[in-house]
Order: C-alpha cells, then structure tokens, then sequence
C-alpha cells in the first residue's frame, strides 16, 4: 500500500477496519480473565535488581505471575525457594567480575569455590552455576581465553559428573563493566570451543551484547548451541524491557523459542516504576 492509497482508503473508513482486523491476533484478555500463560519460555527473575523486596516477598509476587525461579542467589536461599516451589535458574559462583578466571593465580581459590556451588546445585536440582572471565589489565584477549579454558577444565569433570552447567556471562565493557574480557560473542563462542563440553556455555545477556555488538536475533540463532541461559534489560538505561527501550524482545523471545531452547530467560533489568506491575509486564512480553 503507498501513502496515497492509505490516505484514500482513511477517508472512507477502510484503513480503520484493516487495521482493527490485523490486530485481532493480539487481543488482550478481556477485563476480570485470568491470563493464560503460554509456557514456551521458562523465565527467571534476578533478585539483584529488586533489593528493597525480601526474598519472601519477591517470592510471593513471582510465583503469582508464573516465574519459575529466582536467582543469582547463594546456598542458604534455597530453602525459601524450594518453600515456594521456586527453582534457582543460576546459582552464583564465585570470585569477582573484574577478578576471576583468565589469571591462574586465581583458579585454585576459584576451583574450590565452583566445586562448592556445584555440589549445592547437584543437591537441589539447580541447572546452572555462573562463571565470570575477570578483566584485561592489560591482558592479551588470547592468553586470557587460554588461561580461562585451563581454568574451567579443572571443574569442568565434576560440573560433568554432577550433571551441573557452568555458564561464563558475557558483559558489556563499554559503560557497565569496564576493561571485562568476555565482552562479545566471539571471543565467548571460541572458548566455548576451546573447551568443548556440553556442561559449558555462555550466559548470553541480551542487555550486555545489545550495547556492544547489536544483531542481536541473528547472533543467537547462529550461535544457539553455545548459549545455556539469557538475560534481558532494556536499552537503555538497564530498566523494563516495555516500549521505552530500543529492543523488541517479544521477537526476540520468539527467536529463542523456534531456536528449540529449553533453558531459562531471566528478567535483570533495574524497575523503575512498581517492581511487581513491572514484573508482570516483562513476564507477558517474554511469554511468546
């Protein structure tokens, strides 16, 4: 249809009922009907992100909506969730995010680390344990991808073993986490190569690589065997993934949904408006 032919058919009234017609398909439920959740898309909440909510609390609200889990939480949380038939998606590891695993002076305190979060996980049925690559520091990116692969293969059996997936995040280092190496897809792609094991894979963060490389559906779908988990935040500003952000994450979703994945998407972006009513909206644009 050109500009002209709309501008004719608006003033006969025919634009109005095409376009009344197209949306049908997305129609809301009508006011009082429970939403019926689809269920293509397991998702996950960090609790990070709502500091000024107890656990219980963000518990409660999550559960409501339809989460599945709560995470980047630590052993002693788990009964909470367990309490509220909750799982934790990704359990935390350890070390810091600008001080982890590309230096070997770190790997034997960080091998012990990792092998505790694993036994947690094993024990309560957790997927995941997240790996952080630490920053440059005037590292080369190649010696650091070296020496986190030497790193990882010292857990990697026992991630193995105890059927746990340990999945390295990538952040962006150009506002949040500056100088962090695992910074873009590739570099992420080539060691998970390196080390060649279904127990290790990338924590895609939707929010991160939007801000560093962009392409965003396409590099997930090439890269779909890599990826164990996702994150999302808007962009941005890291705040509710809705229509005020750059990024349209019903697509996205979608993408991730015909890609045949079956792990977890979980909500870390910052509310800036009510936690709970945020919660839900981002719960509804994930569910495809």
């Amino acid at each position: 249809m050109t500009r002209r032919d709309a501008v004719k058919l608006a003033s006969i009234g025919v634009l109005g009922t095409l376009a009344a017609s197209s949306s049908s398909a997305d129609e809301k439920p009508a006011a009082g009907e429970p939403y019926k959740i689809k269920g293509n898309i397991n998702q996950s909440v960090c609790k990070w992100c709502y500091g000024k909510m107890s656990l219980e609390d963000l518990c409660l609200a999550a559960k409501k909506i339809g989460y599945k889990s709560i995470e980047l939480l630590g052993p002693n949380d788990i009964p909470t969730l367990k309490k509220h038939g909750l799982t934790c998606a990704m359990l935390n590891g350890a070390g810091s995010i600008g001080d982890n695993w590309n230096r070997k002076e770190n790997h034997e305190k960080l091998e012990a680390g990792i092998r505790t979060a694993i036994d947690c996980a094993a024990e309560n049925g957790l997927p995941s344990v997240i790996l952080l690559s630490g920053n440059r520091k005037g590292m080369a990116d190649d010696e650091g991808s070296d020496n986190c692969a030497l790193g990882v293969k010292r857990v990697l059996g026992y991630a193995e073993e105890k059927k746990v997936t340990l999945c390295m995040e990538l952040l962006n280092s150009k506002h949040d986490h500056k100088d962090y190496m695992c910074d873009r897809t590739p570099w992420g792609v080539a060691l998970c190569k390196k080390i060649g094991s279904e127990r290790f894979k990338l924590l895609y963060d939707i929010y991160h690589m939007q801000i560093m490389e962009g392409d965003v559906i396409a590099t997930i779908r090439a890269n779909k065997e890599f990826i164990g988990h996702f994150h999302t935040g808007g962009v941005p500003g890291r705040n509710e993934i809705d229509e005020t952000q750059e990024l349209n994450y019903a697509a996205i979703m979608k993408a991730i949904a015909e890609s045949g994945f079956k792990g977890f998407v979980s909500q870390e972006f910052i509310p800036k408006r009510d936690p709970v009513a945020s919660l839900e909206q981002a719960f509804r644009i994930c569910d495809v």
